[in-house]
């Protein structure tokens, strides 16, 4: 199929290529007659013109596209969020995206970025898909946006990730406020410790000594990964406990553990959530509404820290104020049936023990 030129579309209109070409691009166009400048744009759609980004970006050094690295694309569930809020952005603001995975090996990610600034991209957004402080590629343009991750030393520049912290703090402090004052915590056993495992344990510590409760090392208990065989195992930890040592609620890493949790507790015998509230994290949409009963859980925020990291790159909103230029952005509870308040045991006044 033949491309339809500027040259074709002044040919129709019966004017000259310039006068095309300032109204399609909207540059001094207010001084021809809105009826020429109507024609024009209505003959352009017709015929389906469609301009030459290239040649536009030779002239005006910019080619109306971004690039975004990410160490993983299709292998996690956040994926899909983050990807979908930069394109939506990106349409948005007429700007093409250009996706690329690099697997997180520092000569991809290299090559990658000397690829994309060949093509001229406008920005790139540097993303990861957990939360972990980077060593991003020196070459990596001034006003790259971090997504999901921060860079390391005293680069800061605009990033966001989320509030992790924040969301543990809001899960325990339901707890809390259902009445639970023994609440286990399922970790995960992971070398380097995950910045998201130390923040919300974190979190766990601070709302517990607010309620004025000293957590028993033994609530603490490490799974050896997020699979639901071994999360169930590390909860059973917390379950052979003396009854009246043994949690009442358990806060969970994730959503994978919290599954595992549920499986450990039907092991005992013991219902959810009469028997055992649990708090997942992470609202994994395959998991935390189809559990029985569906799981209360914080929701990771990865739509819109897409959206905000996109739209910072594009400057359609200041980058943080943050001293380290980090956005931590809220990770907010999501409440279902996995919490009620504590169970009563015969002969023990309400709230002894818990």
């Amino acid at each position: 199929m033949t491309r339809v030129r500027i040259a074709d579309v002044a040919r129709a209109a019966g004017v000259s290529v310039t006068t095309v070409s300032l109204v399609l691009n909207d540059r001094n166009a207010a001084r021809f007659p809105e009826t020429t400048r109507t024609r024009i744009r209505d003959l352009a759609r017709e015929m389906g013109y469609e301009p030459n980004v290239l040649a536009r970006g030779l002239r005006t050094r910019r080619t109306h596209t971004i690039g975004l690295l990410s160490d993983r694309i299709a292998t996690t569930p956040f994926a899909v969020g983050m990807v979908e809020a930069a394109q939506d952005v990106a349409r948005e603001h007429g700007r093409l995206l250009f996706l690329v995975g690099t697997g997180g090996v520092r000569e991809v990610e290299e090559d990658a970025v000397r690829a994309l600034l060949a093509q001229q991209v406008d920005g790139m957004i540097y993303a990861s898909m957990w939360h972990r402080p980077v060593d991003p590629p020196a070459d990596l343009p001034p006003g790259t946006v971090f997504l999901d991750c921060y860079p390391v030393g005293d680069d800061a520049r605009p990033a966001v990730v989320p509030d992790d912290l924040g969301g543990a703090r809001a899960a325990i402090a339901h707890l809390v406020a259902a009445g639970h004052r023994r609440i286990g915590l399922v970790d995960i056993d992971e070398d380097p410790r995950p910045v998201a495992s130390v923040l919300r344990e974190q979190g766990y510590r601070e709302v517990l000594a607010e309620a004025g409760v000293a957590p028993d090392p033994r609530w603490h208990v490490r799974s050896a990964t997020t699979a639901a065989a071994d999360a169930a195992a590390a909860t059973e930890t917390l379950l052979a406990l003396p009854p009246a040592d043994r949690p009442t609620a358990v806060f969970c890493y994730n959503d994978q553990v919290a599954h595992g949790a549920y499986t450990a507790a039907r092991r005992h015998g013991l219902r959810i959530p009469q028997d055992l509230s649990v708090v997942g994290y992470d609202d994994l949409v395959l998991i935390a509404p189809e559990l029985d009963p569906p799981l209360t859980t914080v929701a990771l925020p990865h739509h819109a820290m897409g959206r905000w990291a996109t739209e910072v790159l594009l400057g359609v909103r200041p980058p943080p104020d943050e001293a380290d230029g980090v956005l931590r952005m809220p990770c907010p509870l999501v409440e279902r049936g996995s919490v009620s308040p504590p169970p009563v045991v015969p002969g023990q006044r309400t709230g002894d023990g818990q």
